[in-house]
């Protein structure tokens, strides 16, 4: 499913939460599908279940995932996922960040837009 980096000076817990939402957020994890059980998981990538388990919990937390009582955890709708404001504002920083530098470096307001353009239709999500 994934790897993780024991020399990195992330936790266990958080490269786990990280790589599931990359899976989810690049489309490896559908909506609706379930995820591995902790049990599976955490023998898939040898950790201990309650390093699994809270990374399962810390992803509901976040509206990634949802449990369900004897069946699993599965992928939510991206329509049921909360917006997390504080994320959105970083990740605005961080875009605001991105596009000042290839303004810099001399990459027309056009070539930006073009670029965005390109990304969400690679995406399938262009409006």
């Amino acid at each position: 499913m994934f790897q993780l980096d024991l020399k990195s000076r992330k936790s266990i817990y958080e490269q786990v939460v990280d790589n599931i939402k990359e899976l989810i957020i690049t489309g490896v994890l559908a909506p609706q599908e379930k995820l591995p059980s902790v049990r599976d998981l955490s023998r898939e990538i040898t950790i201990n279940p309650n390093t699994v388990q809270k990374a399962y919990r810390e992803l509901e937390h976040q509206g990634y995932v949802y449990t369900v009582s004897g069946l699993g955890t599965f992928v939510s709708l991206p329509q049921d996922r909360p917006v997390d404001e504080k994320k959105l504002s970083s990740l605005k920083e961080e875009l605001n960040s991105c596009i000042k530098e290839l303004l810099y470096l001399g990459v027309s307001p056009e070539n930006i837009r073009k670029m965005a353009d390109d990304i969400l239709k690679e995406r399938g999500d262009n409006a």
